[in-house]
């Protein structure tokens, strides 16, 4: 297992996320239902907006999972926001980053994976909006397409956070 490196700028993009003041906020509709219909349009167990911590990856919004948080040193979203692109992982067995994953080996039973990093306008990728199947997959471009629109429509619901965090 690999664990992910920092972005090169870490110290900005903590500071855009805590300026949110959303880390261990309640739920909110808003989120939850880009996950929901995640997960039903992909026909996956589970889905997730994670906003990646100093040290954790914590869940705003989920579905198909009963614990909030995970550490970012096994998380597969920790490596996901290091680029600008969605991340796919066919087959987490067949990656040599994450085939001794505990949410590999264990449960979840991680075998697919596809993170698109929640990327502000300043750069800051926060976290992702990630997709979990317990069986290998892959997803065509139209797919990669309509997760990078709900991807999308989850930045503009943080920079909505954004705006009333600055009030």
């Amino acid at each position: 297992m690999q664990a992910p490196a920092l972005p090169d700028n870490e110290a900005e993009r903590l500071a855009a996320l805590y300026a949110l003041l959303i880390l261990d906020t309640p739920p909110e509709q808003r989120f939850d239902k880009i996950v929901e219909f995640a997960s039903a349009e992909f026909d996956v167990p589970i889905a997730l907006l994670t906003l990646v911590d100093r040290e954790r990856q914590w869940f705003k919004a989920s579905t198909g999972l009963d614990v909030c948080e995970t550490g970012r040193d096994i998380s597969f979203c920790g490596h996901a926001i290091l680029a600008r692109d969605i991340m796919v992982v066919p087959d987490a067995l067949q990656d040599p980053r994450f085939a001794d994953n505990p949410l590999v080996a264990g449960e979840p039973g991680i075998r697919f994976y596809a993170g698109a990093p929640l990327i502000l306008p300043s750069g800051a990728a926060l976290g992702t909006l990630c997709l979990i199947d317990r069986r290998p997959r892959t997803l065509d471009a139209m797919e990669l397409g309509i997760l990078a629109t709900l991807r999308d429509l989850a930045v503009l619901e943080l920079g909505r956070a954004e705006g009333e965090a600055d009030d």
